[in-house]
C-alpha cells in the first residue's frame, strides 16, 4: 500500500552547527545573536505520505530559558496546506506555516521537549523544511534517524476522514436485508475517490455464529468480510472492523448472562484477531458497537463495559503478528461523550497501559435540535455549546493524553428526514460541528444520514449538504442567520437585510446561477450585513406567486457558498375542523410559508399536552407533521394517545416566516373539536 511504502522519517541534517564549526578554525568570531539558535532545536518527522498529502510529527525541545506561549514558523511551499493537527494550532499563510500552542501545553520548561503533529495537503511533492524559528529565535534542526512506526495519534489522523459502510455486513440477517445491494469493490473506490481517507465496515456476527460451546464464526462469513476489508486496503483506506449489533442482541444481557456473553465474546474476537493478524496496520479494530446493558445500575454497567473491553483488547494483543501492536478502539458507555463515560474509559486505558489505542464516541447532534423538539428547531448558541461540551471533554480526557478520538458515527440524526429540521440550519451544523472537530484534534467518521450517499448512482444525494460537510474538513465556510427570505405577496417590495456570519472569510460577491450582481445597484454590503435591493427583489420575485422564486448565492474567500432562497409568502390561514383522534389535521392554507415549530398546553392550568411530557414544545414529525400539498398540519394518534380527554389544549403554530397562530383542540371520546377561538 501507498501509505506504508512511504513510512520514513526524515530529519534534517543540522546545518548551524557546521557553520559554527567552520567558523571557529577560521578564528572568526560569530555575532552573539548566534546563540539564539542554541535556544530550541526542532525534529521534523514526516510519517507517512500518499499521493497529494502527508503526516508529520514535530517535537519542539527547548534549550534556553522557558517559554509561556508558543509559535513554531516554517517556509513552506505555496501549495501546501493543513487540513488536521492535533496538540497545536496549525495554519498556512504566504508560504509560512504556523503552529501555536494549545492549552494544555502553553509552557514549555528548560530542556523540555512538546510534541505536535498535523495532516498535510501538497500538489507537488513534499518539500522537508530547513529553518525553523521559535518565538522569532532561530532553531536548531536534529539529524538523520531511522525510519518509525505511525503512532496512534497518526494513525487516527491520517484516517480523517471516514465513511460508514453501515446497514450492510451490520444489517440482520443479512447484508441484503435492510435494503442495500451487496458491497462491492467499485463502491469501496468510490469512498476513496470522494476523499475519504478510512472506512468504517460495521458488522454484525449474531447471525453467523454458532452455539456453545465453540460459538464458532461461519468461515464463509469471515471470508466476505475479508473480501471487503482488502478492497478497502487496496483502495489505499484505513479500515475498521468492529461487532456491531450485537451490543444489543446479545452483549447487553452480562447481568444475566455473564458467563456465555464472555465466552462468545472471546469466540468472536479470537475468530477475527486470527484471521486479521498478519495484516498490515492500515486495518484497525473497533471493539462494542453503542455498548448497552441490559436491567444493570450505572455502576454495573460501567464494569461490564470496563469487563468486555479490556477481554478484546486482551485478545487481540495475544494473537500475535501485527495484532501485537494494531490498533485497538475501545467505546465509552453508549459511545457518548459525556463526562462520566469518558472518565470511566480513561481509567481501563490507564489500566492497560497501551500505546495503541484509541477512544471512540458517537456524535449526531444535540438532541432537541436533532429532532426538532424542546423549542430547537435552530442552530443556536444551546446547539453550539453542546458541541464545545462535547468535543472538549474528549479531547482534554483523551487527545491530551496522547489517545486519539475517533468520533465513529458522525452526522445530524434528524437531518435525514425531510423537512425535521430546516435545511439552511442543517447546513450550519455541518459547517461548525466539522470546524469544532478539526480544531479539537477528532477524526470524524460519516454516517450517512445527512447528506445520504446513493450507492447505486455513486454519488451524494444532495450536493449542498456534501460540499458543506467537505469544506469542514480544511476550512471555514460562510453561513448566515437565515437561508430563506420571506417577501409578503400582499406587501411592498422593500430592501431586505441579511445578517451573514463571515466565520474569519471575506465576502466576495453575491450571483443569481451563474450571474455575478453588481454591488451599490443589486445589494450592498456593510460589515456582515448583506442587503438585497427591492429593485432585484422585485426582477426576480416576478408574478409573486406564493413559494419560492429564485436562489442567490453568497460567495466567500474559501467554502461553500451559502444559497439563499426568495420566498414570496402571505401569513397562512387555519380553519375549524371535526375528526377522529388518529386522523385529524388542521385545515391550512400555507401560501408559500412552512412550518417551524408546535407548543402545546393545557387551557385550564397551562400544563404541557400532548407527547414528550417534560416540554410543551412538540417534536415535529411526532407531535405534528405540515402536509403541504394536501393543505393540513397533521396532529394525528401520536399526539391525541398523549392528550388527557375533555381537556382543553392550547396550540401554538410557528412559522419560518415569523408568523404565528393561536388553535385549540378538544378530544372527547375519540373525536376531536378543533377552533381558531
Amino acid at each position: 500500500m501507498q501509505v506504508t511504502e512511504h513510512r520514513n522519517r526524515r530529519r534534517i541534517a543540522l546545518i548551524t552547527t557546521a557553520v559554527a564549526a567552520l567558523a571557529a578554525g577560521l578564528g572568526v568570531v560569530l555575532p552573539a545573536v548566534a546563540q539564539s539558535a542554541e535556544s530550541c532545536e526542532v525534529d521534523y518527522q514526516v510519517k507517512s505520505e500518499w499521493d497529494g498529502g502527508f503526516t508529520a510529527d514535530v517535537d519542539v525541545t527547548n534549550l534556553g530559558e522557558d517559554v509561556k506561549g508558543w509559535k513554531l514558523k516554517w517556509s513552506i511551499p505555496a501549495e501546501q496546506d493543513f487540513t488536521h493537527a492535533w496538540n497545536a494550532s496549525v495554519k498556512a499563510s504566504d508560504g509560512q506555516a504556523t503552529a501555536k500552542n494549545v492549552k494544555h501545553n502553553k509552557t514549555i520548561a528548560a530542556g523540555e521537549t512538546t510534541r505536535f503533529g498535523f495532516t498535510g495537503t501538497t500538489s507537488d511533492g513534499n518539500t522537508v523544511p530547513t529553518e525553523f524559528t521559535l518565538n522569532g529565535e532561530a532553531c536548531t534542526v536534529a539529524s538523520d534517524e531511522p525510519s518509525a512506526e505511525l503512532t496512534a495519534m497518526e494513525t487516527v489522523a491520517a484516517m480523517q476522514p471516514g465513511f460508514n459502510l453501515g446497514n450492510s455486513l451490520d444489517a440482520i440477517p443479512d447484508e441484503t436485508s435492510w435494503g442495500n445491494a451487496p458491497i462491492d469493490q467499485e463502491l469501496v473506490q468510490e469512498v476513496k475517490n470522494e476523499g475519504f481517507n478510512s472506512l468504517r465496515l460495521p458488522v454484525t456476527w449474531d447471525e453467523h455464529q454458532g452455539e456453545g460451546p465453540d460459538y464458532a464464526i461461519d468461515p464463509a462469513y469471515l471470508d466476505r468480510v475479508e473480501e471487503v476489508v482488502n478492497w478497502a486496503l487496496e483502495a489505499d483506506l484505513y479500515v475498521m472492523v468492529n461487532t456491531h449489533h450485537d451490543s444489543w442482541i446479545w452483549q447487553a444481557d452480562m447481568k444475566t448472562n455473564r458467563e456465555e456473553i464472555l465466552a462468545r465474546n472471546e469466540a468472536v474476537w479470537t475468530a477475527i484477531a486470527e484471521r486479521f493478524k498478519d495484516y498490515p496496520p492500515e486495518l484497525v479494530f473497533e471493539g462494542i458497537n453503542e455498548p448497552q446493558f441490559y436491567d444493570a445500575t450505572d455502576e454495573e454497567k460501567y464494569q461490564y463495559l470496563d469487563e468486555l473491553n479490556k477481554q478484546v483488547h486482551g485478545v487481540i494483543r495475544a494473537s500475535g503478528g501485527g495484532n501485537a501492536e494494531r490498533l485497538v478502539v475501545l467505546p465509552t458507555l453508549h459511545t457518548s461523550g459525556d463526562q462520566v463515560p469518558v472518565e470511566e474509559l480513561t481509567q481501563t486505558f490507564t489500566d492497560l497501559n497501551d500505546p495503541n489505542v484509541a477512544a471512540t464516541i458517537h456524535f449526531y447532534g444535540f438532541w432537541p435540535f436533532a429532532m426538532n423538539l424542546a423549542g430547537s428547531p435552530t442552530f443556536d448558541q444551546v446547539t453550539k455549546d453542546n458541541i464545545h461540551e462535547t468535543f472538549d471533554n474528549v479531547h482534554e480526557a483523551f487527545v491530551e493524553n496522547d489517545i486519539p478520538v475517533i468520533i465513529g458515527e458522525y452526522s445530524l440524526l434528524g437531518g435525514n428526514v425531510e423537512g425535521k429540521v430546516e435545511r439552511g440550519e442543517i447546513l450550519k451544523f455541518l459547517e461548525y460541528a466539522g470546524y469544532y472537530a478539526r480544531e479539537a484534534g477528532l477524526t470524524t467518521m460519516l454516517w450517512d444520514c445527512v447528506p445520504g450517499y446513493d450507492r447505486p448512482g455513486l454519488q451524494f444525494r444532495d450536493a449542498e449538504y456534501w460540499g458543506m460537510y467537505q469544506a469542514a474538513w480544511t476550512t471555514r465556510s460562510g453561513t448566515a442567520e437565515t437561508d430563506q427570505v420571506f417577501i409578503e405577496k400582499s406587501g411592498e417590495i422593500t430592501d431586505e437585510t441579511v445578517t451573514l456570519e463571515l466565520n474569519g472569510l471575506e465576502f466576495e460577491g453575491l450571483r443569481h446561477g451563474d450571474t455575478q450582481l453588481t454591488e451599490g445597484t443589486d445589494y450592498t454590503i456593510s460589515g456582515s450585513e448583506l442587503t438585497i435591493k427591492a429593485s432585484l427583489l422585485t426582477l426576480l420575485l416576478g408574478d409573486r406567486e406564493y413559494g419560492k422564486k429564485a436562489d442567490l448565492h453568497a460567495d466567500f474567500s474559501a467554502g461553500q457558498p451559502w444559497r439563499i432562497s426568495l420566498i414570496s409568502y402571505d401569513t397562512p390561514t387555519i380553519a375549524n375542523a371535526t375528526g377522529a383522534a388518529d386522523t385529524f389535521a388542521i385545515p391550512t392554507e400555507w401560501k408559500g410559508d412552512t412550518m417551524k415549530t408546535m407548543q402545546a398546553v393545557y387551557t385550564d392550568d397551562g400544563s404541557n399536552a400532548g407527547p414528550i411530557e417534560w416540554t410543551s414544545w412538540k417534536e415535529w414529525g411526532e407531535g405534528f407533521k405540515p402536509d403541504y400539498a394536501a393543505n393540513k398540519l397533521d396532529l394525528g394518534s401520536k399526539f391525541f394517545n398523549d392528550v388527557q380527554e375533555d381537556r382543553q389544549v392550547k396550540l401554538t403554530l410557528y412559522y419560518w416566516s415569523g408568523a404565528t397562530h393561536t388553535y385549540y383542540v378538544t378530544e372527547s371520546g375519540g373525536t376531536v373539536t378543533g377552533t381558531t377561538g
